[in-house]
């Protein structure tokens, strides 16, 4: 599903005439534009194979591998869910995201998964803790506002595997924590630089760019007016794109066996009878 030009038209449309404002903290956000994350994929080449006219979108990936699946209609907290297949050396995973998580966010972990994985990386804990958070003896970090969790968890079964769960979440008032904002559940099966990828994008101090006054921003968000111009924005999702173009590109030429060398034609070796 190659990205068309009306496409990117109608995603420029709609930004150039939204003045962006800096919003921190990240996890407070909101969601944002989707199609940081379709868009993508796409450019990935990634393939629509949901109904044109649902509100629901199935991604599948060119191996048909990887599926995302983003329903703004579902009746569960999860609006997305990645899901990837097993293969002979490699076992499936799964892992959902929850109807606010600002899709810059989601948008790093998709990034991660097109291109190929980092040959080194800090532990996602080691990063959250050089960001300022709060990191206990429980396997869990806290941001420093205290609304956001990163726990690694084990799911009590009898393979002992283990799953990463993040919540950000209103304030307890005198219990850890209130209500829930938003979730993600990141199979512990999952590459592991695809959860470093997001909690670094999680943790990451710079801004987002949301809209003044966007009613899906959290209350205790700050808003200060943006350095950058509207078609500065839509410049800097074009950029991307083109950045995930060539990762994509790269992964698919690292994936490509090597040509098979001809063999010489030796003196003993039998030649085929020319025909006539």
């Amino acid at each position: 599903m190659p990205l068309s030009a009306r496409q990117l038209a109608a995603f420029a449309d709609k930004h150039a005439r939204q003045i962006p404002f800096d919003t921190n903290p990240r996890h407070l956000a909101g969601p944002g534009d989707a199609r940081h994350v379709t868009h993508g994929l796409a450019a990935a080449g990634w393939r629509a194979v949901s109904d044109p006219l649902s509100a629901e979108i199935v991604l599948r990936s060119p191996d048909l591998r990887h599926r995302l699946q983003f329903d703004p209609q579902s009746a569960t907290s999860a609006w997305w869910r990645l899901r990837a297949e097993p293969t002979d050396t490699e076992r499936g995973w799964y892992a959902e995201f929850g109807e606010l998580v600002p899709a810059e966010i989601l948008g790093s972990l998709t990034d991660a998964l097109i291109g190929p994985p980092p040959t080194q990386q800090p532990a996602p804990f080691d990063v959250l803790k050089a960001a300022g958070w709060t990191i206990d003896t429980d396997e869990a970090a806290v941001s420093p506002d205290g609304m956001c969790h990163v726990r690694q968890r084990h799911d009590g079964g009898r393979h002992h595997t283990w799953h990463w769960h993040v919540e950000t979440c209103e304030p307890g008032y005198g219990t850890p924590m209130g209500p829930r904002i938003w979730h993600a559940w990141i199979d512990g099966h999952a590459p592991a630089h695809l959860m470093n990828a997001f909690v670094t994008a999680l943790a990451h101090n710079a801004p987002l760019r949301r809209a003044l006054f966007d009613h899906t921003i959290h209350h205790s968000a700050v808003q200060k007016p943006s350095p950058l111009t509207p078609e500065q924005v839509v410049e800097a999702h074009t950029a991307r794109l083109d950045t995930v173009r060539a990762q994509a590109r790269a992964a698919r030429r690292q994936q490509q066996p090597n040509p098979t060398t001809a063999i010489p034609v030796t003196a003993g070796t039998p030649r085929p009878t020319a025909r006539r």
